[in-house]
């Protein structure tokens, strides 16, 4: 496939439902099937090309497109399988994430810059779907996170988590509200894997991200990507969650 290309039309909304609601472990175009770790890499590249052309220049983008798809290629195989989790899609992202991490660093970046260029890529990719839908999908995947949450708990005490999944303590709140203290995560299990523990904690900013973009309430003042002992999170089906990055993330993490 090439990259900064055409886009199928439907294949936003698409690859959104395969998103999440983590219907499929193999996401199929065509004839062609794509496990869902190269879709997420490739949709993002597809809706960010422009962006980084015109930041960088054609030639930081050639170096950029070759070197990271050249990681990826090393780190999918690489990267164990948790099996069916409620953490599940935000474990498919990981792959990604990470080979867009070490190529940026590796063409010279500085953290902050790299972190930066990582939101906006996910940016890119999530405003791909029409705000309504984005914002009922928003909801309508805090609340089958929320139902399913018990059900993980329970396996987790029973010792049926994979070793990479993530470990939580969840507590209802009331109707609108759920917390959720993330004990062991296992996107920072994989980031160490591949010598990549400097990806957080700006990735974990990026719960502020989608929150803000789907009008969900979140709030978090630790994670374990910034060395506290837990990440904090509290979510409200109908609320708010500033995202405004330029005013930095103390007390907001």
């Amino acid at each position: 496939m090439h990259i900064c290309g055409t886009v199928i039309c439907s294949m936003d909304v698409y690859f959104y439902a395969l998103q999440c609601l983590s219907l499929f472990e193999i996401a199929t175009v065509g004839e062609v099937a794509w496990p869902m770790k190269k879709m997420i890499y490739l949709f993002a590249m597809l809706r960010s090309c422009k962006s980084l052309i015109r930041k960088y220049g054609k030639a930081f983008w050639g170096r950029f497109k070759r070197i990271s798809k050249e990681k990826l290629a090393v780190i999918m195989p690489a990267t164990p399988n948790i099996g069916k989790s409620i953490f599940s899609v935000n474990y498919q992202f990981g792959p990604a994430y990470i080979a867009w991490y070490k190529t940026f660093m590796e063409l010279g970046m500085q953290q902050q810059e790299a972190w930066e260029n990582i939101w906006l890529m996910s940016e890119k990719m999530v405003t791909a779907i029409p705000k309504f839908l984005l914002q009922w999908s928003g909801k309508t995947y805090i609340n089958g996170f929320r139902k399913k949450a018990a059900a993980h708990v329970e396996r987790q005490q029973g010792n049926g988590l994979h070793p990479y999944d993530w470990r939580i303590v969840y507590r209802e709140i009331n109707d609108n509200t759920f917390e959720l203290d993330i004990t062991e995560c296992g996107m920072k299990k994989l980031a160490h894997d591949f010598d990549a523990d400097g990806m957080l904690p700006g990735i974990c900013r990026m719960d502020n991200l989608l929150s803000h973009l789907m009008k969900n309430g979140f709030e978090r003042t630790k994670t374990l990507g910034d060395g506290d002992n837990c990440c904090n999170c509290r979510y409200h089906i109908v609320g708010t969650c500033e995202w405004s990055p330029e005013k930095g993330f103390e007390g907001r993490k």
